[in-house]
């Protein structure tokens, strides 16, 4: 999908293309791509280095045009695999020509157009538009971090009550979501540096304050991964010591119980070829030797719950 977005106090749909309109590209089907190759131009390369999923953060020239990659986070709808997980926004730039691709849509890009009109944005240039989109992935970042972290504190009270293995695999998923988050902010934390680097050889005009705020918010969110991970690292070492605790406990008290049936075993095939007086068992010897197998089972009973090994 194709739509022409307007800054007036904030950003706006309009109809048709017109000079320093932002053109987002969402999801885009093979027709609409081939319209971006025809009608502005675009390398055929940097759309194919966008549709890749596994696309790192980076700048690239290519016939007058300049390609931004930064890694926002995305919504799963696998569920089963993860949670969150990050996805390339490419930003193409050209002149007074801004265009966004993602091959996926973002909650992050609807919610800074609302963003965009509750602040009343005046008129953005290309750059001061890029680190906007950088500021509000750095957010998203965070509000997604706080969701994992309740995430966490659910299925830790879930394993408190019972370990199992669907809470064990939901932890791992959370895991692998921290994993991507992590990678993804690392790169756009290089990306920053490099346009920090560009801003000043090409002497492009942009926001300090803004350039400042979004190396704040991703540092910010770096952090937060960090501190999550740390956490959940912790946490599966817990629980994993916890299981092993929990196993060797039960094999001790089968152990235990193994032994105290021992005893009135070993009794029974110590004498039992010779209690039995011609043809009957009811007698006295057959009464001892099934006290003195209840005794000693007591007895062994008593010593192991003394030693709590039962």
């Amino acid at each position: 999908m194709i739509t022409y977005m307007v800054c007036k106090n904030g950003y706006y749909e309009v109809p048709e293309y017109c000079s320093k309109a932002w053109v987002r590209v969402t999801n885009p089907t093979q027709e609409e791509t081939q319209f971006l190759i025809e009608h502005f131009q675009v390398p055929e390369s940097f759309l194919n280095d966008i549709e890749d999923t596994e696309e790192r953060p980076r700048v690239e020239y290519e016939d007058g045009w300049r390609m931004i990659i930064m890694r926002l986070p995305y919504k799963s709808e696998e569920t089963e695999n993860s949670l969150f997980t990050t996805v390339p926004l490419g930003v193409l730039t050209n002149g007074d020509t801004l265009i966004s691709v993602s091959h996926k849509r973002l909650e992050m890009m609807d919610d800074f157009i609302v963003y965009s009109r509750r602040k009343v944005f005046e008129e953005k240039s290309n750059t001061d538009l890029i680190l906007h989109l950088l500021v509000s992935a750095a957010v998203w970042y965070m509000k997604y971090l706080k969701i994992i972290n309740l995430e966490i504190k659910d299925a830790e009270n879930q394993l408190q009550r019972s370990i199992r293995n669907e809470e064990l695999l939901e932890l791992m998923r959370l895991e692998r979501t921290l994993v991507y988050f992590m990678t993804s902010l690392r790169g756009n934390e290089i990306l920053i540096q490099k346009l920090k680097i560009l801003f000043k050889q090409k002497r492009i005009k942009h926001d300090n304050d803004l350039l400042e705020d979004v190396e704040i918010e991703m540092q910010q969110a770096r952090t937060m991964v960090n501190v999550y991970s740390d956490v959940l690292a912790g946490m599966m070492d817990a629980f994993a010591a916890v299981i092993s605790n929990n196993v060797n406990g039960i094999m001790k008290r089968l152990t235990s119980i193994s032994i105290v049936l021992m005893f009135p075993t070993l009794i029974a095939s110590y004498f039992g070829m010779n209690v039995e007086t011609e043809s009957h068992i009811w007698t006295f010897e057959f009464f001892i030797v099934i006290a003195a197998s209840v005794f000693i089972s007591i007895v062994g009973v008593y010593f192991f719950r003394k030693k709590q090994w039962l």
